[in-house]
């Protein structure tokens, strides 16, 4: 569907930006963090796993998933990072593969993603705090505790990459306190909840739901790479920021769910947000208080973290020409987009309050998309770009590059038939999918309408070091 145009260039163009300090790029342990946010925040989002497969298969299930979904991806993500560490990072490897109308896709997926993504974390956000201070439950106060919450995050984000990071790192340990604390206290409880009373549940999740869930909580390892350009020599952080973060979330996840299994607590008590009540019942209301400050640690540190990642796009695409060029003004002292991010920030503040149910499928079937071409574009490079040096390499080859994406394409196939029994705004979320996709086709052919001269040529340019 590309018309010529769209192959004839079809390299990224780097924004052209002065070169940053030393001081003001990314280094290993912060950009772990960083990416820590954008995949996970923490063990929250994992109870309907429980409930639905019970204990051990909910193990089994958090163990298994980031070596078929997270580990594959590491490694496509590693390659193409350290090969062509460009700004905007997945939307440049898909343009430089496969031309602009790939590359276009590509970042509309992703950018039409986070309106459904971002709008939910300053919900979850109020949601924890409302667990201790209900008076923020009452009118439109909850919609204003998001707000200032976006408002936080853009500011912070206006400061530069390695004010987020930190960040992110210092909430990172405060997040995963009181969940070592769990791992510490229920040795001590062993079997002492199997008799416990909870509150009944309302979870219908079954094990094939669960492992969409989990799906989910091990998804946007790529959102990493568009600030490739304000990373600490790329080529060789990314790939392991990437191995010790699959390693890290993988260890958030399966510690806590077997430290609670000890307990001996029934499965059936568990649901979304229920991990408060959990930690009540085994370390008591100060452990339950840290749960709720956790709760909302998670919710803030992945919405910070993701206004980082997701405001890089329209900074790439404002220099590539597909976005007006204000979009690519930096900030002067951070060298952040500045205007990208407020734009990107209010896009989002508008859809606080809006409730979004069964998503879930929509985020995994946009996601996984946009993750297919990413693969696609690392065989066709390898194809297309022999001798592009690769200071990573998938291993094994031409088969290798292709075989690391079976993996998770079976996955995503999996979640595309179960998609097609949910149901949102009165279709099944694989119609609504495939209707958000089409869009993308359609706001293509209209940009190139309006602008028949299409993108501006890409120049070649050599990695940064």
């Amino acid at each position: 569907m590309a018309t010529a145009s769209a192959h004839a260039q079809p390299e990224p163009c780097p924004f052209a930006v002065s070169p940053r300090k030393k001081s003001v790029r990314l280094t290993l342990w912060p950009l772990v963090a960083a990416t820590f946010f954008m995949v996970s925040g923490g063990t929250y989002g994992t109870e309907d796993i429980v409930h639905g497969a019970g204990y051990g298969r909910a193990i089994l299930i958090l163990l298994l998933t980031p070596i078929l979904w997270s580990l594959p991806t590491a490694f496509m993500i590693g390659e193409l990072s350290s090969a062509l560490p460009h700004e905007g990072g997945y939307y440049a490897w898909v343009r430089r593969a496969m031309g602009n109308f790939w590359g276009f896709q590509e970042a509309w997926l992703s950018l039409v993603a986070s309106i459904f993504d971002m709008a939910i974390y300053p919900t979850l956000f109020v949601l924890y705090l409302t667990r201790m201070f209900p008076w923020f439950a009452e009118g439109h106060r909850g919609v204003m505790v998001g707000l200032a919450v976006v408002i936080v995050a853009a500011l912070l984000n206006i400061a530069g990459v390695k004010v987020v990071s930190l960040t992110s790192l210092w909430l990172f340990f405060v997040l995963s306190a009181p969940f070592v604390l769990i791992a510490v206290l229920a040795p001590f409880k062993y079997g002492a909840l199997l008799h416990a009373v909870t509150t009944p549940t309302t979870s219908t999740v079954d094990i094939i739901g669960g492992l969409l869930i989990a799906m989910w909580n091990y998804m946007g390892w790529d959102n990493a790479s568009t600030i490739a350009t304000e990373v600490e020599r790329p080529q060789r952080t990314y790939p392991k920021a990437m191995l010790a973060a699959v390693f890290i979330v993988s260890l958030s996840y399966v510690v806590p769910v077997a430290s609670m299994w000890m307990t001996g607590l029934a499965p059936s008590a568990w649901e979304t947000g229920s991990w408060a009540e959990v930690a009540g019942l085994l370390g008591g209301p100060l452990l339950r208080a840290a749960l709720v400050l956790g709760g909302m640690v998670s919710a803030f540190g992945m919405f910070n973290a993701l206004v980082m990642s997701y405001s890089r796009l329209p900074l790439a695409m404002a220099q590539d020409g597909m976005l007006p060029k204000i979009f690519g003004k930096l900030h002067p002292r951070t060298r952040s987009p500045w205007v990208a991010i407020v734009g990107c920030a209010i896009g989002w503040a508008c859809c606080l309050g809006l409730g979004f149910e069964k998503l879930v499928t929509i985020d995994i079937l946009l996601y996984g998309a946009s993750l297919s071409l990413e693969f696609a574009a690392l065989v066709w490079l390898r194809i297309r770009e022999p001798e592009l040096p690769r200071p990573f390499r998938v291993p094994g080859g031409l088969f290798g590059a292709i075989a690391v994406g079976v993996a998770p394409m079976l996955l995503l196939g999996f979640s595309i038939f179960r998609s097609q029994t949910e149901e949102v705004f009165g279709m099944s979320s694989f119609a609504f999918g495939m209707i958000l996709i089409g869009a993308g086709v359609v706001v293509y052919g209209l940009n190139i309408a309006l602008k028949p001269s299409g993108w501006a040529p890409a120049e070649k340019a050599e990695p940064a070091a």
